[in-house]
């Protein structure tokens, strides 16, 4: 068993997965977030022009909408590890607070974060016990949240969103849920708020198979993280 929860997710049907948006084969609508609105929703003319000012580390980038989708084992090279946007896999990794134990395949997560996800990644020589424990915690059962253990990453804990990112050295950090909360599902990051991020089922991603992480650099052949559908 690769995947940690306490709150099991259980496919849906495929039928009901997907906004046409996102471009892969399989149709669907969109799911809200609590407290956010669907798709479309404009900022509120009193909020600050970024959510995440006054987060102090804040790394922010803007990523082109119609990011190119590409299958495994088609590699993406990205500009930043953990990626925080970009070209990514045509399917996404379930991120309705699944927690994995095991390294995944990048791609899956970047499309999640496409769809409004919040994806919590952590060294697994550095953080472990306890600490790994209430780091589960944050993420197990809550909607529009991934969490999976990134090798080699340069602190302990990384939490990214489409286009922004927050490293830090510790899981006491405090400016990990006031990330969290400024930009899951926001809709003035995210090409696709409220796109599903159920699973997908064995055929698109097995959960308890997950795709492999790729620890090694991509080859000249990669996909550049810029790369749009048509593109």
């Amino acid at each position: 068993m690769v995947l940690f929860s306490r709150t099991r997710l259980v496919p849906t049907a495929l039928g009901a997965l997907l906004l046409t948006a996102c471009g892969t084969a399989v149709p669907g609508t969109p799911v809200g977030l609590p407290g956010q609105g669907g798709p479309g929703q404009t900022r509120d003319s009193d909020a600050p022009s970024d959510p995440t000012d006054g987060i102090e580390g804040v790394l922010r980038i803007d990523y082109a909408h119609g990011s190119m989708h590409v299958d495994a084992p088609q590699r993406v090279a990205y500009d930043h590890l953990p990626p925080l946007g970009g070209a990514h896999d045509s399917f996404w990794a379930p991120c309705m607070g699944s927690v994995f134990t095991v390294p995944v395949r990048t791609e899956h997560f970047v499309h999640s974060m496409e769809h409004g996800a919040v994806w919590i990644t952590y060294d697994p020589e550095r953080v472990e016990g306890a600490d790994l424990d209430a780091l589960a915690d944050r993420v197990d059962g809550k909607p529009y949240l991934v969490m999976s253990p990134f090798p080699g990453q340069e602190t302990a804990v990384s939490v990214q969103s489409w286009g922004r990112q927050l490293r830090v050295d510790s899981v006491d950090d405090e400016r990990i849920d006031r990330f969290v909360a400024a930009v899951r599902g926001n809709p003035d990051l995210a090409p696709e708020p409220g796109a599903s991020c159920d699973g997908l089922g064995p055929d698109h991603f097995d959960e308890d198979n997950p795709p492999p992480f790729v620890a090694e650099p991509p080859g000249p052949d990669a996909v550049p993280v810029t790369a749009v559908q048509g593109g």
